[in-house]
């Protein structure tokens, strides 16, 4: 079992939380993880990246000059790859960078990532966040209360404008609901903040992942 301290917004500990690793996997998957994490970041990838090869390359087929007596070394024509403004020889297509992975193997790897937040103690719970009004400083302050100081993941269990319009203007913060959560966006932050029904969400049978 792991025991999670759990705060309020002035950073006070209110009580304690109790998570059974099985229901995050015992162990962490890290082929499954690295697996995972590839595939997001290459999905990420536009794939846009085009040169010209010479059947793209506007001009003649036809042959410059002949072939002797001319004085010059033999060309072919104005499109070659060895001339100015010519075609690349070995030239960039466009391409799909996108791969796929089964949706249980998804909720797999991200369940592997929040267990290895949990047992590097990277795990930061609070009891209830709301705002009656979008104030970033009354989330700097929260954030102070609780020392976070570094790149952080807010993770809540429903999706809240408040929290989002007060959390988009700090640097290394970002929201995501519980639903919404994978491994990319749980590793590539330093710390995850989840409210009390976000992590008791995850800890139940979970949320299907998109």
């Amino acid at each position: 079992m792991i025991e999670l301290d759990v705060y309020n917004k002035q950073g006070q500990k209110v009580d304690t939380l109790s998570l059974d690793e099985a229901v995050f996997g015992t162990t962490v998957r890290l082929p499954l993880l690295k697996q995972a994490l590839v595939m997001y970041q290459a999905n990420r990838r536009q794939g846009s990246a085009r040169t010209k090869c010479r059947s793209m390359v506007k001009g003649s087929s036809r042959k410059i000059f002949r072939q002797k007596g001319t004085g010059n070394a033999r060309m072919g024509n104005i499109r070659t790859p060895i001339r100015r403004g010519g075609g690349r020889t070995f030239a960039k297509l466009a391409r799909s960078f996108r791969k796929r992975m089964p949706a249980k193997a998804r909720r797999l790897a991200r369940n592997s990532a929040i267990l290895s937040k949990l047992q590097s103690q990277d795990v930061v719970v609070i009891d209830a966040l709301s705002m009656d009004l979008p104030r970033t400083k009354d989330m700097v302050s929260i954030m102070s209360a609780l020392k976070l100081d570094r790149s952080c993941l807010l993770t809540v269990a429903e999706h809240d404008v408040n929290v989002l319009k007060s959390s988009r203007n700090i640097p290394g913060l970002e929201v995501a609901t519980a639903e919404q959560l994978n491994a990319l966006d749980v590793c590539s932050k330093h710390k995850l903040l989840c409210t009390r029904a976000a992590i008791e969400l995850l800890a139940s049978s979970g949320p299907q992942e998109n």
